[in-house]
């Protein structure tokens, strides 16, 4: 049964307390962080455990419906920091996996979870909170409309709201998101966009207990795309991905894929698209003293475009390194976008390896889930979080066959 949402927080009253006054012209904070998903509340409770006062900025009011399968992989759940036990719908420990619709098979790891899945709301406002515990302030309903740095070395960096007086901060997380205007402001540079089609389904119990513990990966017509059905519950969720580029086909595999699953006469609660922007290899993190994380820095895998994972990792790398320049030590700084290129570098360098493969053939990567021996239990252990893409593409001879199937 699905879990019952955290209570929200009485925002206006922490911030009261955090801070003493709300709005007033010029503030000033160690840090301010814009946008309250997870790589905004994991930069915002590391710059303040880190002792930092930390003003964290957020346009939507929270919780707030956000588009995303809501699957925690293994990384995510380590990485979190909060406790998931009232949050996870459901542990998923099977996967049925189709091509096109085709060739469906059904692998199973029983008592062994590959995935978690949750509420994008109910875990982004857990987050907040646990942010919030650690000593931040959450503003929402803020919609910041640009950044500027002052000529002055270490002048505060000026963060311009809509209807309402400047904040101010000594150092600025950008996490605001794939379109966001700190990306922006420090120049993220892309090279993979995609969009994702989604919608989540209200079901009968019935259908609820079949897809129980199981997700669905179809490995899509279009290249590079992929489906997926994710059960939270009496909540399926169902959305498809792929190249920007190709929209319209997309549009047509999603509707095919939700006539097949026998939900085209449902009404959803939420059906709506989003994409997916992924940073080019040499893409800046960091301008003076704003710092990127999350989709705003395009930090996801390029394959499977989990982005949650490398969310929260760059987030509270972004926190630390902010709390820490808001100090004084402004090396951090400099700091940030190297630690980031070593936690999470490899990872997206061996998702693009992967994804160019699956372009080109993706009939290998069903083979290899559905008939390959140890492969599903590959796919288990990636998911769990005990090994990675990178660590098995540096194995001897895996990444010279990678090269050739891609040529």
């Amino acid at each position: 049964m699905p879990s019952d949402p955290p209570e929200p927080r009485a925002r206006e009253d922490h911030d009261r307390a955090a801070f003493g006054r709300r709005g007033a012209a010029g503030e000033t904070f160690d840090v301010v962080v814009v946008g309250a998903g997870p790589a905004g509340a994991s930069a915002a409770r590391a710059a303040a455990r880190a002792g930092a006062t930390v003003c964290l900025l957020e346009r939507a009011e929270l919780p707030r419906y956000k588009t995303c399968g809501g699957g925690l992989v293994g990384l995510s759940v380590d990485h979190a920091g909060i406790d998931l036990s009232r949050l996870t719908r459901t542990s998923i420990d099977q996967l049925t996996v189709s091509l096109d619709g085709r060739l469906t098979c059904t692998r199973r790891r029983p008592g062994r979870p590959m995935m978690s899945m949750v509420m994008r709301s109910e875990f982004d406002q857990a987050l907040v909170e646990s942010a919030c515990a650690a000593g931040a302030g959450v503003r929402t309903g803020v919609h910041v409309t640009g950044i500027r740095e002052h000529d002055v070395a270490d002048g505060p960096v000026t963060v311009a709201v809509r209807g309402g007086p400047v904040v101010l901060a000594r150092v600025v997380v950008g996490a605001d998101g794939t379109s966001g205007r700190v990306g922006a402001y420090v120049g993220v540079r892309l090279d993979q966009v995609d969009v994702g089609l989604e919608g989540e389904f209200p079901v009968s119990a019935p259908v609820a207990r079949r897809w129980a513990g199981r997700v669905l990966l179809d490995l899509g017509p279009v290249p590079g795309s992929y489906a997926w059905l994710f059960p939270k519950g009496d909540v399926l969720t169902v959305g498809v991905i792929g190249s920007r580029d190709d929209g319209g086909a997309l549009r047509a595999y999603y509707a095919d894929l939700v006539r097949r699953l026998g939900l085209d006469a449902v009404t959803p609660l939420h059906d709506s698209g989003h994409l997916t922007r992924v940073r080019a290899a040499d893409s800046p993190l960091r301008r003076g003293r704003v710092l990127v994380a999350g989709d705003a820095a395009g930090l996801l895998d390029p394959w499977t475009r989990e982005g949650i994972s490398f969310a929260l990792r760059s987030g509270r790398l972004a926190g630390e390194a902010a709390a820490r320049a808001a100090a004084g030590e402004l090396r951090a700084l400099d700091d940030y976008p190297r630690r980031v290129e070593v936690a999470l570098g490899p990872e997206m360098d061996a998702g693009r390896e992967v994804q160019a493969v699956f372009v080109r053939r993706p009939g290998l990567l069903h083979a290899f889930l559905a008939a390959v021996p140890g492969g599903f239990g590959l796919f288990g252990r990636i998911m769990e979080g005990r090994s990675t893409v990178a660590n098995q593409l540096r194995r001897p001879g895996v990444r010279a066959v990678t090269a050739a199937l891609t040529r």
